[in-house]
């Protein structure tokens, strides 16, 4: 089955099981609140999809005026010529020194920071800028399908949202996940670089990309070596004012460097910040789409079937089954970021924040990102409808994360 199909297939596959297993409950277990439920969550889906686009459309605004200005002051033009060599390698259909390489960069850095509104809108202008390069504008092109991968593959530095459920939740020590989903997210990350190079016969042995892996190992070794030697209270507060004083530092340099180049940065502003809201109001029918299929699915009771399917697997094969309670946060996902979230605190909630479960569904939380939204989001933006390789490339580096997460919770927590 060609791969751009691959989203269609699924999305009918939910609704399809969901049916049926919705109507083999009412005929043969007398359930008459599986349909309603369903319904309900059709319902439910499309007003949750309409109100995330609708609270994306402020933030939009905002960081595309920032990015504006930045792009106005020269700052996206001098991150390109920094990032050409690299990124010449991993995308190499993209011209030396454009400036989508500044926007790939930045938002791959709030990615990195956590920030997951700056990093939506960044992607977005990305995508916008890619597309303007595309000769064939409802195909991906495959700098479109690299970049989609190392988003959804969530390399992410510091978890703040995820420290914050497991202090709320009263877990002993809130940080105690932070370094296995930083080991977990960067495998899931270098999957991801590797399946997609080998899909787009990109040479990874190359003096630049080793240089550039070798290095980002030791930052990331740099990174768990120094938090490791602050206690839990402090690494909160470092985390949280590293990642806002980062992006306040962003904002203001773009600002200043405005101001260097005699731009009007209010009127730069204003004219980037006018696409938000079309650009938000473009997103919403393929969200409306992926959030109903995927409530239809849980709300049929699928994915509790799939989940005793495999725990039921996993110790006919005399396995460790004490991981299965922690994967429907894992299967949710890559479908739905504030499905997972949910199941996450459930699990927390379930079987405690310190439970090896808890903890596990806390790592899998951090250790990929949200496959088909970001998909649905930056491909519906740019009216992408033909993904080529990008759902296999992306499912494969989530399956590269849980694989991860599951080995170092073993290692850590076991």
């Amino acid at each position: 089955m060609p791969a751009d199909m691959v989203l269609n297939w699924i999305w009918i596959a939910f609704f399809i099981i969901a049916f049926v297993i919705a109507l083999v409950k009412l005929v043969f277990f007398g359930d008459f609140e599986v349909f309603p439920a369903m319904m309900d969550s059709t319902f439910s889906s499309s007003k949750t999809a309409f109100e995330i686009s609708l609270g994306l459309t402020g933030v939009l605004a905002l960081w595309l005026g920032i990015m504006k200005i930045g792009e106005k002051g020269g700052v996206v033009n001098v991150l390109a010529k920094l990032l050409s060599p690299l990124f010449s390698k991993l995308f190499p259909d993209i011209p030396k020194g454009h400036p989508v390489t500044g926007s790939i960069f930045m938002n791959i850095a709030a990615n990195m920071l956590g920030l997951d509104n700056a990093a939506t809108p960044l992607g977005l202008k990305a995508m916008e800028q890619m597309q303007e390069l595309n000769p064939k504008k409802d195909t991906a092109t495959n700098p479109m399908i690299m970049f989609l991968v190392l988003n959804t593959s969530g390399l992410t530095l510091i978890p703040i949202s995820i420290l914050v459920y497991r202090a709320q939740m009263g877990a002993a020590q809130p940080t105690d996940i932070f370094i296995p989903i930083l080991l977990a997210t960067f495998f899931s990350t270098l999957a991801g670089v590797i399946i997609t190079s080998l899909f787009q016969k990109i040479n990874l042995l190359n003096r630049t990309i080793l240089l550039f892996l070798g290095g980002a190992a030791l930052v990331v070794a740099g990174v768990i070596w120094g938090f490791g030697q602050l206690d839990s209270v402090l690494m909160n507060k470092v985390s949280t004012s590293t990642a806002n004083i980062l992006l306040m530092t962003i904002i203001i340099a773009f600002i200043l460097a405005g101001i260097r180049k005699k731009v009007n940065v209010y009127d730069a502003f204003i004219e980037g910040a006018k696409d938000g809201f079309t650009t938000a109001v473009r997103i919403i029918p393929y969200l409306v789409a992926i959030l109903v299929g995927i409530g239809v699915f849980r709300a049929s009771g699928a994915m509790d079937m799939l989940i005793d399917g495999i725990k039921w697997s996993v110790e006919a094969c005399g396995g460790n089954s004490d991981f299965v309670g922690a994967l429907p946060t894992a299967l949710m996902k890559p479908l739905s970021g504030s499905g997972a979230r949910g199941m996450m605190v459930d699990a927390m909630t379930t079987y405690g924040a310190d439970s090896f479960i808890g903890r596990l569904s806390c790592i899998f939380q951090g250790s990929t990102d949200t496959t088909f939204y970001i998909l649905a989001v930056y491909f519906g933006s740019v009216g992408i409808v033909k993904t080529r390789h990008a759902v296999t490339c992306g499912l494969l580096a989530d399956l590269a994360g849980i694989i991860a997460a599951i080995a170092i919770a073993y290692m850590f927590f076991g």
